[in-house]
Parts: C-alpha cells; structure tokens; sequence
C-alpha cells in the first residue's frame, strides 16, 4: 500500500515538461515524503544537479517520456 501511495506522489509531482529535481524526506508521513527541490528544462542540468547533492542516492529526476508515461532517474 506505501508503494502505490509513493507511487501516485511522483505522478504528481512530474512536470508536462521539463524535469524535476526530487526529495525524499523519511521523517515524513507516507503520503507526503517527496518534495520538489527545483525544475530544469534540461535533463543535463537536473542531473548535475543530483550529482552535487551530498547523498546523490537520496534524490531522483522525474520527467514524462514523449509517450507520456512517467519516468524517474
């Protein structure tokens, strides 16, 4: 069940366009544990900006394929 709440939470927070820079908070409740950090229109730039974070593993990149199906790096 945490899963598909987790789940439904990146579909919410993937942008029509461009990329997004995501959070995870594991002190939060489940249906509030990702926050957005911010957007970028370059898929380059969203991920050197994961790369510069401290813990790298603890952030994702959302974004929508041309199909319009939901991706997360």
């Amino acid at each position: 069940m945490a899963e598909d709440i987790f789940e439904k939470e990146k579909m919410k927070l993937t942008p029509e366009k461009g990329f997004d820079l995501v959070g995870i908070d594991y002190f939060s409740d489940s249906e509030s544990q990702l926050y957005l950090i911010e957007h970028f229109d370059m898929y380059q730039d969203a991920l050197n900006a994961k790369k510069d974070r401290e813990k790298p593993e603890e952030y994702f990149v959302l974004y929508k394929g041309t199909g319009g199906e939901f991706f997360c790096r």
